[in-house]
């Protein structure tokens, strides 16, 4: 197998497009272990440790941050470039698997892969995150909610790569919670999560949810966050907004659970992370 290093990105397309049957290597925590088990054959790695504009996050002047692709989890999990509802990301990192995987894995490597019970992909989308790409025709941006186009699969084209993920300021006064149910303690997700909520004077006056593992992409409906948005938050209004979320949810059975309990869970998993939202925002 060929093994490539390059030292810039364009370097890093210039041998995917010469190299048909390349994979980019990032972290390796998950390409590495599809490799070992046969699951995928790459006939060559093109590695982005040599890049250094990929390993790091910036903040720009708006409050918005740009997070290199090679970013690892433990250095997005501890930064404290985040604030108000972006902190649902470093949230997310910090429920990956375990210190090796979050010392190794990187969140371009994480959401490339694009598997729907990892812990990005719904914090990002409650974000409202872009995906920025390089490739052969040069450089575009993908919002998130559109990157993850069915299971498993991503609008990368063939010889790209993403280069960053941006997260624009969040809401003022917001917070951002992550909360999934796993077997254990850094399994990946039954269901999970993502929630960017702003209170005022006990009034609703944002707020984004993002359920994962429940189906090909996070789930997010406008019509359960209008439902909650101008609300004391009730019960009820919780309760009706999961049900939304749990019928347009699109689970399957594997060995973690059934289709059927996802669903059941996802309006008590909601609450939940209301809850501690709520109680964060009031201490």
């Amino acid at each position: 197998m060929l093994f490539f290093r390059p030292g810039r990105v364009a370097e890093a397309v210039a041998l995917l497009a010469e190299h048909e049957e390349a994979r980019c290597l990032a972290g390796g925590a998950t390409l590495v272990a599809m490799m070992n088990a046969g699951l995928v054959t790459p006939g060559a790695l093109v590695s982005l440790a040599g890049i250094p504009e990929l390993a790091r996050i910036s903040a720009g002047t708006d409050g918005g941050l740009r997070i290199g692709a090679m970013t690892r989890h433990n250095d997005t999990a501890g930064s404290l470039l985040f604030h108000a509802g972006q902190r649902v990301v470093p949230a997310a990192a910090a429920r990956i698997a375990n210190q090796v995987v979050r010392n190794m894995g990187t969140m371009g490597g994480s959401i490339s892969f694009a598997d729907p019970a990892a812990d990005y992909l719904p914090a990002l989308v409650a974000a409202e995150a872009t995906v920025e790409i390089a490739g052969p025709q040069g450089p575009r941006l993908v919002p998130i909610a559109d990157f993850v186009t069915d299971w498993y699969t991503t609008a990368l084209e063939p010889g790209e790569l993403v280069t960053a993920i941006l997260v624009p300021p969040a809401p003022a006064g917001s917070i951002g919670i992550y909360e999934k149910l796993d077997r254990v303690a850094g399994d990946f997700a039954i269901a999970s999560v993502a929630l960017v909520l702003a209170l005022e004077d006990g009034i609703c006056r944002a707020a984004r949810i993002a359920i994962g593992g429940c189906g090909p992409a996070p789930v997010r409906l406008v019509e359960a966050e209008a439902g909650l948005v101008g609300t004391t938050l009730t019960d009820a209004g919780i309760a009706a907004a999961g049900a939304l979320l749990a019928a347009a949810c699109d689970p399957v059975d594997d060995v973690r659970a059934s289709a059927a309990y996802r669903r059941a869970v996802v309006p008590r998993l909601l609450a939940k992370t209301i809850d501690r939202a709520r109680r964060a925002l009031a201490a």
